[in-house]
């Protein structure tokens, strides 16, 4: 009988791993398929002018604090900065330039053919501060240093605007006309929220009745050595991104007075307890519902053995992947929605008892929950009529753009990350920041986010950070990402 039992189990077992063996060696490959257009890109090869260029931008402090606190005259010397470095773009009649409330540019690229729906690149001129951090280069200099453009904004954001307009600057210099209508939108506060920029540059075009067929902003790179057992570098691009809220709690209902005579409770005490509940209460995994899921199904075909296996039976290994992504922020981040308490207030003295106490909770919002059921399961797991709860400020996650094998956009712009970085594997992710894409939904329902940036691992702390910089053959790389990309969106069709 025994015999006959572990018979059974071994031939069950021998069928389990036939079938995992089978999957993994049938998947189909997703990645984009190879485009016939091959542009001429080698004029960025070696180029000083694109170099000292992206060298000058840097050294405008176009630095933003605060909606309200940013260095205007810093902005509009940069305008003139462009105007002076692209003379081809500001006098060529096929585009027209436009300053959008006092700061902001946006410009309209005349397509040959105005029956294709117009697409639309965006970037952002402000950079975050630098007070505070200890530089080993001045952070507005440009210097060259071991290969590589050291300053704020080499990687976040200037780099995408500056790639964008140098190559629309060697095609109207090489004599081609843009086939699609095409729109460069350039925000000046996107580092805090884009209010002011691309809210209105965005109202601009919904008011002139504009439906583009797909927008690119910044967003994710390619990613060397970041994903672990993935040897070979991913280019994720972003079709969604996470929603945010920020909610206050507070108390003022216990007792105050000498601490000599404290109650059961104290306000910051009753506080704490309501932050506790919810630090410990992660939000439950929602992999499997969304994008997260498919970046794996997009690896599959592109990575070795075993962890091929692994990727490919995730109706079996799913449990296993989502415990290996909760050991690191990065990637528990991508799981759920998350909290974080980011502000905390009480008291007054040490010997009186707080009057009140209030606590700020930052949410990121996972696309596939909204603001109230983030706000009901909060009420919920405090249970405690005292803590008032107020919303401070909230954005949905964004819609999930479309990324299978027939959508025009996802496939030109993976098209173009192969033609440049041939090695890449492309998969879609969501995004965990946000972007200005927000403020472009009422004209477009495609919304990408990628900068064609190399990052190794030890260049993920550089955004936002100490000694921000892209190494100089990588910029070259960024100029031929959209110098390619504009020909791939010329297409009618794929």
């Amino acid at each position: 009988m025994f015999l006959s039992i572990l018979s059974a189990a071994t031939a069950g077992l021998g069928g389990l791993v036939a079938i995992l063996v089978l999957r993994a060696i049938t998947v189909k490959s997703k990645q984009p398929k190879p485009s016939s257009l091959a542009p001429d890109t080698s004029p960025f090869d070696g180029n000083g002018k694109i170099v000292s260029n992206l060298q000058e931008a840097i050294r405008y402090e176009t630095i933003s604090r605060m909606p309200g606190d940013i260095n205007y005259s810093e902005i509009l010397k940069f305008h003139a900065f462009l105007q002076k470095a692209f003379p081809r773009v500001h006098s060529s009649p096929l585009v027209k330039r436009e300053v959008i409330v006092s700061y902001s540019l946006l410009y309209t690229v005349e397509g040959t053919d105005p029956s294709l729906k117009s697409y639309i690149l965006a970037a952002h001129m402000d950079v975050v501060p630098v007070e505070g951090q200890d530089w080993d280069v001045p952070p507005f200099e440009g210097r060259i240093q071991d290969g590589c453009i050291y300053g704020r904004g080499t990687i976040d954001d200037k780099h995408s605007l500056m790639g964008i307009m140098e190559a629309l600057e060697s095609r109207l210099e090489r004599g081609e006309k843009p086939v699609r209508p095409l729109y460069l939108c350039f925000g000046h506060d996107e580092e805090v929220g884009g209010v002011d920029g691309a809210f209105n540059i965005g109202k601009t075009l919904l008011g002139r009745g504009v439906e583009a067929e797909f927008l690119l902003d910044e967003g994710y790179t390619i990613l060397q050595d970041v994903i672990k057992h993935v040897s070979r570098p991913v280019g994720l691009i972003g079709v969604s991104e996470k929603g945010r809220l920020n909610v206050k709690l507070s108390v003022d209902s216990a007792n105050t007075g000498h601490s000599s005579m404290p109650p059961a409770e104290t306000n910051i005490g009753i506080l704490a307890n309501a932050v506790s509940k919810l630090e410990s209460t992660p939000f439950p995994s929602m992999f499997g519902s969304g994008v997260e899921y498919d970046n794996f199904v997009y690896l599959t075909s592109e990575v070795e053995y075993p962890i091929k296996l692994v990727f490919a039976n995730l109706w079996l290994f799913q449990k296993l992947v989502e415990s290996i992504m909760r050991k690191k922020e990065s990637t528990r981040a991508l799981l759920h929605t998350s909290t974080a308490i980011t502000v905390f207030k009480g008291g007054v003295k040490a010997n009186v008892l707080p009057p009140s106490a209030s606590a700020i909770v930052n949410h990121r919002i996972h696309p596939s929950q909204t603001i109230q059921q983030v706000l009901e399961r909060d009420r919920r797991l405090i249970n405690d009529d005292r803590i008032k709860m107020e919303i401070l400020q909230g954005r949905e996650a964004t819609i999930t753009s479309p990324y299978d094998e027939q959508c025009f956009a996802y496939q030109s712009i993976g098209q173009s990350i192969k033609q440049v970085f041939p090695d890449a594997i492309v998969a879609p992710g969501i995004l965990l920041a946000n972007t200005d894409t927000i403020h472009y939904t009422s004209v477009t329902d495609k919304l990408y986010r990628f900068c064609p940036t190399f990052n190794l691992p030890e260049d993920i702390p550089r955004f936002h950070g100490v000694n921000e910089r892209i190494r100089i053959s990588n910029y070259e790389q960024v100029v031929k990402f959209y110098y390619i990309l504009m020909h791939h969106a010329d297409r009618q069709q794929l």
